[in-house]
């Protein structure tokens, strides 16, 4: 039987460290400024440290306990009420990069989750227009 990519990374001990890491370079990284920004305007760290691991759980091929919590793994339906600029995704991608790094995950599975990521980060750029904001401030997220 194929392993999950969770099982593969070392279990739900590794990917809560990996969490817990990545929120706090979020909260001390340049990169994670905006981010950080935008998690404060919702339901604070506490909550989407709890809520990215229980993803993540899911989307590795662990126990969903995000869609047993919110009946979905939608990421995109996750994100809908946040302007995500293509900054924004890359500052994401560069924090996780080094979550990544510090916990040690190095291989060819880590570097197929990397893209994953890569992937849906990018995915998740929006319409910023539709929040109002200038064109100007889509390319970058220092407004």
């Amino acid at each position: 039987m194929k392993q999950s990519m969770l099982e593969e990374i070392g279990g739900e001990e590794v990917l809560r460290k990996l969490v817990d890491d990545f929120y706090d370079l979020i909260e001390t990284m340049p990169e994670g400024e905006q981010i950080k920004k935008l998690h404060l305007r919702g339901h604070g760290l506490d909550h989407v440290r709890l809520e990215q691991f229980n993803f993540l759980s899911g989307f590795l091929g662990g126990r969903r306990y995000y869609e047993e919590k919110f009946g979905h793994m939608n990421v995109r339906q996750m994100h809908e009420h946040v302007p995500i600029s293509q900054q924004d995704a890359e500052d994401w991608l560069t924090c996780m990069d080094a979550a990544l790094t510090m916990n040690g995950l190095e291989g060819a599975k880590v570097e197929r989750l990397r893209a994953v990521f890569r992937r849906v980060a990018l995915m998740l750029v929006n319409d910023l227009g539709a929040w109002g904001m200038p064109a100007a401030a889509q390319g970058s997220s220092s407004t």
